[in-house]
């Protein structure tokens, strides 16, 4: 058996390699086609999720006005826990003067979101995002993840972990946010 010309490999394997180089270049231009990551600037990709609290769908774009910190969270992720204290104080202290939070579980189990709701005394909005499609609309890496958007539905920032949102620097953030014109 020869070689092919120059490379010591018998032809019958360079033609198999060849071949499997252009049948992996094919499967990865027929695939999904890979979005870029969200960053600061871009639309905040709309969704509706249904609400724990009464079962009736919540889009982003009907908040439109308004700023909206998005929580990505699941009820087994300490971290998630964690921050709730200081999300519950900082949706208390701006609720309704042109804010919202809205906390998407990824939980596949209602109970165990209602639990945890009840459990922590949360009264800001809980969505469920069982199927997860809006944490991958939204190119979540992990739990917890928060996009703050503005009143204009544009993501301001992206959070990864935990944080204080209770913390004079993030109450201010959000505030000058909702002052800003439309």
């Amino acid at each position: 058996m020869e070689s092919a010309p120059g490379s010591g490999v018998p032809p019958v394997a360079w033609l198999a390699g060849l071949a499997l180089v252009a049948m992996a270049g094919m499967l990865i231009l027929m695939g999904e086609p890979i979005e870029p990551p969200l960053s600061r600037g871009d639309s905040a990709p709309d969704f509706a999720l249904m609400s724990l609290a009464d079962g009736t769908p919540v889009a982003l774009t009907d908040l439109r006005g308004r700023v909206v910190l998005v929580n990505f969270w699941a009820t087994w992720c300490k971290p998630c826990e964690d921050e709730m204290p200081a999300m519950e104080n900082l949706y208390r202290e701006l609720k309704g003067g042109g804010f919202e939070l809205l906390a998407v579980s990824v939980d596949a189990s209602r109970n165990d979101v209602e639990a945890f709701r009840e459990r922590l005394g949360i009264t800001f909005p809980v969505l469920l995002d069982p199927e997860q499609n809006a944490a991958r609309r939204y190119q979540t890496t992990g739990f917890p993840e928060s996009i703050l958007v503005d009143p204009n539905g544009i993501i301001v920032e992206r959070y990864v972990g935990p944080r204080e949102w209770d913390h004079p620097d993030y109450v201010a953030r959000v505030q000058r946010l909702m002052e800003v014109p439309n």
